[in-house]
């Protein structure tokens, strides 16, 4: 890590002990002797890695299509290009501790798959991500941050950000620590906010803080390990404060804060209280002004949603809801049975770093890019069928057209209310979606409570103007304990990252593993395996199609499809096709679920004469490195009867 200053005290002290005595001229030769003698060129040569030929590489890892090189092993430095013009802060994870839970864990053997742990950082509009480590009581996290002060080059951006600047700057450096299973699954270990600015009272620039991570959820008080932290500001500081004056400023800061709580608080219970008296069986609709982060703390539900903007990475409202409903579901842990649901809204960053969460995550997110495009957006708190709770997204069209999207799967409902006072043979509409109740909307700006007589979705007209069927919630308390920077207990929002996967390189090595399993699997049968490639190929159309219709709901090719197996399936034979879909990249429980599928089945285990066989992947990569997951078994045979 540190090379540069070692070199650089050897050269001092070489040119004090040569060149005293006769000043005479040093060469590079001698120089280098010096570094020789006390070990350093070797170290520097251990901590190279020579990336292989290419042609090399070939031999060990799976095939690769020519037109994509996908380096595995990222080089270990990256160079930085650091503008001296602009301020940085230098976070350096040196190592953790105490991760008890881990106590246990035997050391991994080289090349032995284990557990890992990854931090993922966010500030101020930049995100990071460490390289994973061996789950282990003192994991060895060795990775260096260089986060700058002002992202943006405009404005503030263009000067050198001095202490008292820096001071007002109250954005916290979010960690999220992620625990990646030797199956690939995720889990939230902790999540943690980071205040950075005692570094502008260290008396050399420099400060080393050690971090207690507490667990997430019903485990918000455990301790699961503590961080090493060093925080450096580069170029260092002329002057730095001094601590009364940073201290003076944090207290100052969460006073301000727990003051716009507490008349928050304050100003919600009155509105409940008039929300009651309206009609006493209000009591009983699901009304959700505050909910629990994944640290356990309460916070508006508005604070959870904002407008965010995926720069290029999604294009439509559509595609944004299809990129939602592909990060997994998956229902925070509880401990112990008992039916209940825990409940705990995540903030953006941990949802997005795990890549999976409860349907309020993915409605909060959806929300939010929905907003960010510009459409009127809510979400949704209600029930759907046998009572069980649910969000969702709805979004209001300038000509009044309510939309309902459902964020887990991307589907989109129109909204058109029954009138019950409509005479009995009068047509009503017959709803499509899976919602039974509804009993508040909110979104960034706004909050309403659901106040006509029955609070069923069906017969719910969305009017929010009138408050004898809305009541709303006043904008500017919102205002005061929401917007952006309003209180430091909102965490900004991170931006979404481009994908890391390689879509061609993943479908390939997910199709030859599906063929080895599918060869296996039929070897066990006391059946041979004769794979048509032409036929895997054809059946990318389908694919593309299936995915193009998830998306933007047109469905499109179809019939050059069935001309091409027409063609390639010759008369007297028959063939079968089966697509599935999945949200995960993993061969073998793919091809176990297949095979409880009575037609799946049907296809891999096929008999009879001139059996051929095809299988297709398609990987569609989406931010944040979800995926949609195509795939179809197919067969021809020829049919005996």
């Amino acid at each position: 890590m540190d090379v540069h200053g070692r070199i650089r005290e050897v050269l001092a002290e070489t040119i004090r002990e040569e060149l005293a005595p006769e000043h005479q001229q040093l060469s590079t030769e001698d120089l280098i002797r010096a570094l020789r003698q006390r070990g350093i060129i070797d170290d520097v040569m251990k901590e190279l890695k020579f990336v292989t030929d290419v042609n090399e590489m070939g031999k060990t890892s799976a095939p690769k299509p020519s037109t994509h090189f996908v380096d595995r092993e990222p080089p270990v430095l990256k160079k930085t290009n650091i503008d001296p013009t602009r301020r940085y802060l230098y976070l350096q994870v040196l190592g953790g501790k105490a991760f008890l839970e881990h106590l246990q864990e035997p050391e991994p053997l080289p090349g032995q798959i284990c557990s890992t742990f990854t931090l993922c950082l966010h500030f101020r509009n930049q995100r990071f991500r460490s390289k994973p480590v061996p789950c282990a009581c003192e994991p060895d996290f060795q990775d260096g941050f260089l986060l700058e002060i002002h992202k943006d080059s405009l404005g503030d951006g263009s000067k050198m950000v001095d202490a008292t600047t820096m001071l007002s700057i109250c954005d916290p450096v979010h960690m999220v620590l992620i625990k990646t299973d030797t199956f690939g699954e995720t889990t939230l270990v902790a999540s943690y906010f980071l205040e950075w600015r005692s570094v502008l009272a260290a008396e050399n620039g420099i400060t080393n803080v050690a971090v207690e991570l507490l667990g997430v959820g019903t485990e918000s008080k455990v301790s699961v390990g503590v961080l090493n932290i060093r925080l450096e500001m580069y170029p260092p500081l002329n002057k730095t404060l001094s601590s009364e004056i940073t201290s003076t400023q944090f207290t100052l800061e969460r006073q301000k804060t727990a003051e716009k709580e507490r008349l928050f608080l304050v100003y919600a219970k009155q509105w409940w209280r008039e929300y009651l008296q309206i009609r006493p069986t209000h009591n009983a609709r699901l009304v959700k002004i505050f909910a629990q982060d994944e640290n356990g703390v309460n916070r508006p539900v508005c604070s959870f949603v904002r407008p965010l903007r995926a720069g290029r990475l999604l294009d439509t409202p559509r595609q944004a809801a299809r990129f939602v409903s592909v990060l997994g579901h998956e229902r925070a842990p509880v401990i112990g049975g008992g039916g209940g649901k825990q409940e705990q809204w995540c903030t953006l960053l941990a949802f997005l770093c795990q890549n999976k969460g409860d349907c309020e995550d993915h409605a909060n997110l959806l929300c939010s890019l929905l907003l960010g495009f510009g459409l009127e957006a809510f979400v949704c708190v209600g029930t759907k069928a046998k009572g069980v709770p649910h969000t969702w997204v709805m979004t209001c069209g300038s000509d009044g057209t309510i939309t309902f999207w459902e964020s887990l799967t991307g589907h989109r409902y129109i909204h058109r209310p029954i009138n019950p006072d409509d005479p009995p043979l009068a047509e009503q509409p017959k709803p499509l979606y899976p919602y039974r109740t509804i009993g508040c909307i909110f979104n960034h700006e706004k909050f309403f409570g659901n106040c006509q007589p029955s609070d069923a979705v069906e017969v719910c007209v969305f009017d929010l103007h009138d408050e004898s069927k809305w009541k709303p919630m006043s904008g500017e308390a919102i205002k005061s304990v929401c917007a952006p920077g309003a209180t430091s207990s909102v965490p900004p929002f991170p931006p979404l990252c481009a994908s890391t996967i390689d879509a061609a390189v993943t479908s390939n090595e997910m199709e030859v593993q599906l063929r080895i399993l599918v060869s296996e699997h039929r070897k066990d049968l006391g059946l041979s395996t004769v794979w048509d490639d032409q036929l895997s190929y054809l059946l990318s159309q389908a694919l593309a199609a299936y995915e193009l219709e998830r998306t933007t709901g047109v469905s499109a090719g179809n019939e050059e499809f069935q001309d091409a197996v027409r063609r390639a399936v010759p008369d007297g034979h028959t063939f079968k096709g089966f697509p599935i879909h999945f949200v995960h990249r993993n061969a073998r429980r793919v091809f176990a679920t297949c095979l409880r599928s009575p037609f799946c089945e049907e296809i891999i285990c096929c008999r009879g004469d001139q059996v051929r066989l095809a299988v297709r992947v398609r990987v569609f990569a989406y931010p944040e490195s979800a995926c949609a997951v195509w795939i179809m078994f197919a067969c021809k045979y020829r049919s005996v009867l």
